[in-house]
């Protein structure tokens, strides 16, 4: 008898082990693997682009998933694309971190279930909350904490951001100490909500002010570009968009079928967003946004946050991202086009963050001047959340 618990009590400490190195060591090389650059960094731009790019007065991006990779933002890290020692070297005054719940083993653009997720997987390798294992409200809750955690170790270096006041004393003290920055929070997918109302005021108190409906599979809310049915807006749908636009969190159209973006702009009373896309005029596929939608977003003072990757923008570098946003700026008008990258979005991108000055180059090159990259680079951003996010 003693000798099988010894047994036990050595595969119970082998195992532990094992476990143990996999948090330590395999969830690196998962991140390493899956948020990958075309360029690598240090990356060089034309005297005129960085004088250009330093004297912008609020960059800001509308998307980014650092969350999902348990990375520690306060490190700077050779591989992913953000954290915020890089968001300090490039200035950068504002970031989206959008949360990721579940997403489809197999992946891809045009036809996804709900049956299978690779997350369970992820979250149980890097050793997360075990009660984050088997809800995917808990997996939101505890991705919001963490960059809480992020702020309260920054040593003042880094806030979240979650009303109009918190934003203004922000801008405030940055024209003091350009040497600080500051997230956002958002959802990719309001599964998160698990079918239940009332998780719409879970998610607010936890500080998340922007949700996207879906992500890559229909959900109760409604259908995905990359669903099986792609259907619209359900009831329930109605009322959590509803439920939002009285708590003045921020709709997301990213990922949305053009059934469910029609259905949201027919009863939205509040401007929309979409946080990363591409657009058909320059990328023609179902995860991009017709002209008619980017007409309907706009009209309704809506924002378009243009991605940074080759699916979206049918390139491998910053030309691509500044073809699609002079597209959109050309058909709806420059002050609704933002950036909005998909960093660490398990893509390969143009780029990291500090790659942003790349951008600038290519817009110049287009012919814009300087005030109108100001407001793509992130002064469109500041303005849509000064009317749009809670007064306080």
């Amino acid at each position: 008898m003693k000798k099988t618990i010894r047994l036990i009590s050595y595969l119970v400490a082998f195992l532990l082990v094992a476990y143990l190195l996999t948090i330590l060591f395999v969830t690196p090389i998962i991140d390493k693997k899956f948020n990958t650059t075309t360029l690598l960094p240090p990356y060089h731009v034309s005297t005129q682009a960085q004088q250009v790019y330093e004297r912008l007065p609020f960059i800001a991006d509308l998307h980014c998933d650092a969350l999902l990779w348990k990375r520690n933002l306060l490190k700077r890290h050779n591989y992913g694309h953000v954290d915020i020692p890089r968001m300090l070297e490039v200035g950068m005054a504002l970031q989206a971190f959008t949360i990721v719940s579940k997403t489809p083993v197999n992946m891809n653009f045009d036809h996804n279930s709900a049956e299978t997720d690779n997350i369970t997987r992820l979250f149980i390798a890097q050793g997360r909350p075990v009660k984050t294992w088997f809800s995917l409200k808990e997996r939101a809750l505890e991705q919001c904490r963490q960059l809480y955690r992020f702020a309260d170790e920054s040593q003042g270096t880094f806030r979240v951001i979650t009303s109009v006041a918190d934003l203004q004393q922000y801008m405030q003290d940055k024209q003091n100490n350009q040497n600080i920055t500051a997230g956002m929070l958002g959802v990719e997918g309001m599964q998160v909500l698990e079918g239940k109302l009332e998780n719409i005021d879970a998610m607010y108190a936890a500080g998340i002010r922007m949700m996207a409906p879906v992500h890559f599979f229909d959900n109760k809310i409604g259908g995905s570009a990359h669903g099986i049915k792609k259907g619209g807006l359900t009831d329930f749908g109605r009322q959590a968009i509803k439920r939002m636009e009285e708590k003045h969190m921020i709709v997301d159209l990213a990922h949305a079928s053009p059934a469910l973006i029609d259905d949201v702009l027919d009863i939205a009373t509040r401007p929309v967003l979409v946080s990363h896309t591409g657009v058909k005029g320059t990328c023609n596929n179902i995860r991009n946004l017709s002209d008619a939608h980017l007409k309907r977003i706009a009209a309704g003072g809506g924002l378009i946050g243009i991605a940074v990757f080759e699916p979206a923008v049918c390139g491998t570098d910053a030309a691509a991202t500044a073809r699609a946003i002079k597209y959109t700026a050309d058909l709806v008008g420059i002050e609704h086009v933002a950036l909005g990258s998909d960093f660490d979005g398990a893509y390969t991108m143009h780029f990291d963050v500090t790659g942003l000055p790349l951008v600038v180059e290519e817009l110049l090159k287009l012919g814009y001047n300087e005030q109108e990259i100001g407001l793509v680079m992130g002064g469109n951003v500041r303005a849509f959340l000064l009317q749009n996010l809670p007064a306080e």
